[in-house]
């Protein structure tokens, strides 16, 4: 089908969270797209306004294709997401393979985010200086998921894997990343990573930190854990059960409206 103006059309139709970046009227429809040129495939994607680390699968009249695919007049291109965690051969990936034990890098505006996820144990890279070219480049040297809230940063080519958090509430944006890439978070009963620099911790005897401890902590605790990396101790006291309950009350789905009251 082409219109009087003899530019052809192209109709595309994006799937489940893939919405969020479309106005409304495109939400959940099958709508027309002018072909102008010859784009291709991720370039017609990102001109609506959709990152191309938030997709996965790509048909265009029901066969998979790559980013690299020329639009052609009159194509019907369905679009959808990430399907992280589940093998999907032998159709396109668009990314190598799934992330198994996710790693991630988080935008300069996400370190209350970084803290969550430090402190449930997951690898999470977070410097409070770091431009775009260095976070996409620490996503793609590194295989790491680069969240953010920031669309044009998802679109660098060299990105593969990243997520454009909807919230700007921290513990919602714990809820959307569980969410996302099917996680779970067992009630810790170990400090793992030290939340202020990301190195794995390393249990210390209480002798050797005892002077750098408050006098209530000496007292009432015995079980330290020291950051090799920044010198940091660590112990399970109120604020460790504090972030322990935060995280088992994130997980559950039906308390979304209350944490961003």
């Amino acid at each position: 089908m082409c219109r009087s103006s003899e530019i052809p059309d192209v109709f595309l139709r994006f799937y489940e969270e893939l919405n969020d970046f479309l106005p409304p009227k495109w939400r959940k429809v099958e709508f027309v797209y002018p072909l102008v040129g010859h784009p291709s495939v991720k370039d017609a994607i990102e001109a609506v306004g959709v990152p191309h680390p938030e997709v996965d699968l790509i048909l265009a009249n029901h066969v998979s294709v790559c980013f690299s695919y020329r639009v052609q007049p009159g194509d019907h291109i369905s679009v959808y997401p990430m399907f992280e965690t589940f093998d999907i051969s032998p159709i396109t990936r668009l990314r190598p393979c799934p992330l198994r034990e996710p790693k991630f890098v988080a935008d300069v505006h996400l370190g209350k985010l970084a803290v969550y996820l430090r402190f449930a144990g997951f690898d999470t890279i977070y410097r409070r200086q770091c431009d775009d070219a260095e976070l996409a480049r620490i996503s793609a040297d590194e295989r790491r998921i680069l969240l953010t809230r920031d669309r044009e940063l998802l679109k660098r080519r060299i990105i593969t894997r990243g997520y454009y958090l909807r919230s700007t509430n921290p513990k919602i944006q714990l809820q959307e990343v569980l969410h996302r890439f099917q996680l779970t978070l067992p009630r810790p009963t170990a400090l793992q990573r030290c939340t202020c620099c990301n190195a794995h911790l390393e249990m210390v005897e209480k002798a050797a930190v005892f002077n750098r401890l408050p006098p209530g902590v000496q007292r009432d605790y015995d079980e330290f854990f020291r950051c090799p990396q920044c010198d940091k101790i660590y112990w399970r006291g109120s604020h460790f059960e504090r972030m322990s309950q935060m995280l088992h009350h994130v997980q559950l789905p039906e308390n979304e409206k209350r944490l961003s009251s």
